[in-house]
């Protein structure tokens, strides 16, 4: 019986043996017995009773007893992982059978409800139970190859502060929950995301956030700032319960080269006012479950309240997803907004004629992604990305300007739609 890794401090989930009697009879279970006893950091519970030795134990015939083991580390200050092993010893007629047990461990930095500034080391992952906070005026850095899990409804919360996520191709940052067994891997919402609060200036690029609430989640300006709140490149958001971005009430955005995909309402949502500019992104709804909205929302009201859209641009993106409309508005003509999307794909049943959609926007047309059900959406030679884009809407953001999200060099004269170049 093998546990995926597991992080110091921090429990598993259960896993279950079943202990079959096949016979005609019943059988007595002289032992079960944890090996490592009392100092082991595996726990066994046997049908609802826990202890590390039990004896004299009846299986009816042609019934089965239930076996629970669960394990907790303790830290070893080391930065690779470890390997611990016990068994259960099984005491039959004499005759002994032994299960074996195996745990990776590994160490981290956790963060409870903690307040962050200069640089996070990236040696070993970095564990955050309620927040992990940016407080006014101070600024976080998380290097290239940092790991982050998140626990239930844990967040990194920026509040008038700046966050700076420095990733690279080979070496991204990476977000997602902090159970890590096998079952865990695709399932969405356990953890909230990254919110920022009227925070300074701040970058993201190369980041991977996967199995959120709302991957980044975007709430009011700081009247000082003078550019954008996020500048958002080469990054990878999917698999979020609600949204992959969100802004609400006033914060500026900017994204560049991003996979933004089958979150669980919207991949974009702009909600009482607020500033966006897209460039070669995706923009993907394809998300699961009964609630999925088309991959962009746009209003910019709430509660009785109006918000100025200043910039509202989507340009060489490709706006697509299961949906019969890909782009959504609900807008107040009372307030300002000012909207440019140019030479997108997007896909709407009837190609929406607003003034704003201009300079060769491609419609209903099919992309032809690779594989859209294992999240693979480069797309195969013919598809109508290939070179549909316009060269004067250059890639300017990330450590690799110039490039598409593999680090690809972008046509000059006729680039590609969306995040990434076709070689």
């Amino acid at each position: 019986m093998v546990f995926d890794t597991v992080f110091t401090t921090i429990g598993s989930t259960t896993q279950r043996l079943k202990v079959y009697n096949r016979s005609n009879q019943n059988v007595r279970v002289d032992e079960i017995e944890l090996m490592g006893g009392e100092n082991s950091p595996f726990r066994i519970n046997v049908d609802g009773l826990s202890s590390v030795l039990f004896n004299n134990l009846e299986i009816e015939a042609n019934d089965s007893m239930w076996v629970f083991v669960e394990v907790t580390l303790d830290p070893n200050g080391g930065t690779l992982p470890m390997v611990i092993e016990d068994s259960i010893r099984f005491r039959t007629n004499g005759t002994d059978q032994f299960v074996i047990l195996a745990a990776w461990g590994q160490d981290a930095y956790f963060h409870y409800n903690d307040l962050n500034t200069g640089v996070w080391p990236n040696d070993k992952p970095h564990v955050i139970y309620g927040y992990a906070g940016i407080d006014e005026g101070e600024n976080l850095t998380i290097q290239a190859g940092t790991d982050i899990y998140l626990h239930n409804n844990s967040l990194i919360y920026v509040f008038k502060g700046a966050l700076f996520i420095e990733g690279t191709k080979t070496d991204p940052v990476t977000l997602q929950g902090d159970r890590l067994e096998s079952q865990y891997d695709d399932v969405s919402g356990q953890y909230y995301g990254i919110y920022f609060e009227k925070a300074l200036p701040s970058r993201i690029d190369h980041a991977i956030i996967k199995n959120g609430i709302a991957g980044i989640h975007m709430f009011s300006e700081d009247p000082g700032n003078s550019s954008y709140t996020l500048e958002l490149s080469n990054t990878i958001i999917q698999n979020c319960s609600r949204y992959g971005t969100f802004i609400y009430d006033g914060a500026k955005l900017k994204a560049e080269n991003c996979l933004i995909s089958d979150n669980g309402i919207h991949a974009f949502l702009l909600l009482r006012g607020g500033d966006f500019h897209f460039n070669h992104c995706h923009l993907l709804s394809y998300g699961a479950g009964d609630n999925v909205g088309a991959a962009i929302g746009i209003t910019n009201y709430f509660n009785d309240t109006i918000g100025p859209i200043n910039e509202g641009t989507v340009t060489n993106s490709v706006i697509y997803g299961n949906g019969d409309y890909e782009v959504a508005m609900d807008t107040s003509t009372l307030g300002t907004i000012v909207l440019d999307f140019q030479r997108n794909l997007i896909r709407a049943d009837e190609p929406f004629t607003d003034a704003f959609y201009t300079n060769g926007n491609l419609w209903n047309l099919d992309p032809l992604f690779n594989d859209v059900s294992n999240l693979d959406y480069t797309w195969a030679n013919g598809s109508p990305l290939d070179g549909a884009g316009d060269s004067a809407f250059g890639v300017t953001l990330g450590n690799n300007p110039g490039t598409d999200i593999c680090v690809t060099p972008r046509d000059v004269l006729a680039p590609d739609i969306g995040a990434y170049e076709f070689p």
